[in-house]
C-alpha cells in the first residue's frame, strides 16, 4: 500500500536502485530475509511507541532497512563496496534521513527503526570483540586522516551552517 503517486515512486525507485545489487551480494534469500526484518521491526516500533489510531502504509521501513544494512558493510566490510559507491550510498542515506523529518505525513518512526533494523543486522556478525575493535580502529583512524583533509575557512561558518540545519528541522518537525 501507498499514499500517493509520489510515495510508490520513492519506494520503487530506491528498491530497483538499491536493491540488485545488495540481493547480489548477500543471495535472494538473505536479500529478503534483510528487508521482510526491516519492515517487521519499522512497523512493530510505530505499533508500539505511535499511538493505535495512527495510520501507516508503504514499505519505507524496510527499504530503510536496506539502506543501513549498506551503511554496516561500508562501517565493517570495507571491501565489499568502492569508496565510490559508499560514497553515494551514504549521501543518498543522509539525504533520505533528513527528507523524512522534512516531508509531511512520513512515519518517522519506521524510517528510523528501519534503517536501525538493516544496520544491526548488517552488525551482527561483527559482535565478536576482535572484529568489532578491529573495525572500530579502522573507521577511527579513517575518520582521523579524513578530518586532516578537510580545512574549514573558518570555526563561526561551521557554526552559522550547523544552527542553519538545526532551525530548518526544528522548524518543519510537526
Amino acid at each position: 500500500m501507498h499514499s500517493g503517486f509520489s510515495h510508490m515512486l520513492f519506494n520503487s525507485f530506491s528498491l530497483i536502485l538499491f536493491g540488485p545489487a545488495l540481493e547480489r551480494m548477500l543471495g535472494s534469500g538473505k536479500f529478503l530475509f534483510v528487508y521482510l526484518f526491516s519492515g517487521i521491526i519499522a512497523n512493530l516500533a510505530t505499533l508500539l511507541l505511535e499511538p493505535l489510531t495512527y495510520t501507516h502504509v508503504g514499505s519505507s521501513g524496510a527499504i530503510f532497512g536496506l539502506f543501513g544494512y549498506y551503511i554496516a558493510i561500508i562501517i565493517f566490510r570495507k571491501k565489499m563496496m568502492s569508496q565510490q559507491n559508499a560514497q553515494i550510498i551514504l549521501i543518498l542515506s543522509a539525504v533520505s534521513i533528513i527528507m523524512t523529518f522534512l516531508q509531511p505525513n512520513i512515519n518517522i518512526i519506521a524510517h528510523l527503526f528501519g534503517l536501525l533494523g538493516g544496520l544491526l543486522l548488517g552488525a551482527i556478525p561483527y559482535f565478536t570483540k576482535k572484529d568489532l575493535s578491529d573495525s572500530i580502529h579502522t573507521t577511527a583512524s579513517w575518520a582521523s586522516s579524513q578530518r586532516k583533509n578537510i580545512s574549514f575557512q573558518s570555526p563561526v561558518k561551521v557554526l552559522i551552517w550547523a544552527m542553519i540545519i538545526i532551525l530548518a528541522i526544528l522548524g518543519f518537525w510537526k
